[in-house]
């Protein structure tokens, strides 16, 4: 698989995954930590509707030809997810499926000639590439569902997903201005090369995507010491 693979009926299944978990929460719960270091679940919450409505923006730029970004800035868009931490878990889980709807609509409604148009993340900052937005979206949906440390895993994504995760984290770690030395190699045969290769990293790519988001070592196994990663998620 690859990111153009990714398609709205991907994004969808795991979408609805995601809305079943947050129903399950109760207000205790939600108030609980995450595997996101600093935020509790109810951060991780409403980042996921947050992230929706962002990408809802980059779609309608594509869709109506009107002038925006992603996020106004990066600082209103973490005041909105402070602002949302904190909500019941019944206001939690009816935001995570009226968001994931609004973006479902605009997934449906995009068309191959919209697939090349660009639009910036903050005023001046990264230009994100329309044909992305369905990968962006599963990768917040699958990585965030396992942060709320609720059951789902990156082993119950499926498999397709899971190698696809792994080679974005790879190529991720790659184009990082400090890359570590590693050569990765999944029990389901998949091998990743970052900067040297030096330190070769074994089990399962679950695991090992546990591994490259979270810093997690359950599973893996390192032929010397474990590299520090520049970044997670």
């Amino acid at each position: 698989m690859r990111h153009a693979d990714v398609t709205p009926a991907l994004v969808a299944a795991e979408t609805g995954r995601l809305v079943e978990t947050a129903a399950c929460f109760r207000n205790d719960a939600v108030l609980g930590p995450s595997l996101c270091e600093g935020w509790s679940r109810g951060h991780v919450l409403a980042h996921l509707a947050r992230n929706a409505d962002a990408l809802v923006r980059v779609c309608d730029v594509a869709l109506t030809g009107t002038a925006d970004t992603m996020y106004d800035d990066v600082e209103s868009r973490d005041a909105d997810i402070e602002r949302g931490a904190r909500r019941s878990a019944h206001d939690h889980a009816t935001d995570i499926r009226d968001s994931a709807a609004r973006l479902a609509e605009r997934l449906d409604a995009l068309r191959p000639e919209h697939a090349d148009v660009h639009v910036e993340r903050t005023p001046g900052g990264f230009p994100i590439p329309v044909r992305m937005v369905p990968f962006m979206r599963l990768r917040e949906v699958v990585y965030h569902h396992v942060d709320l440390d609720a059951g789902y895993t990156f082993a119950s994504a499926p498999d397709e997903v899971v190698a696809l995760l792994v080679r974005d984290a790879a190529n991720r770690l790659a184009h990082d201005d400090a890359p570590p030395s590693l050569h990765l190699a999944t029990a389901e045969g998949d091998e990743h090369v970052v900067g040297g290769g030096e330190t070769r990293v074994t089990g399962a790519a679950a695991d090992v995507l546990l591994w490259l988001a979270r810093g997690r070592t359950d599973g893996v196994r390192f032929d010397g010491p474990v590299p520090t990663l520049p970044f997670g998620g």
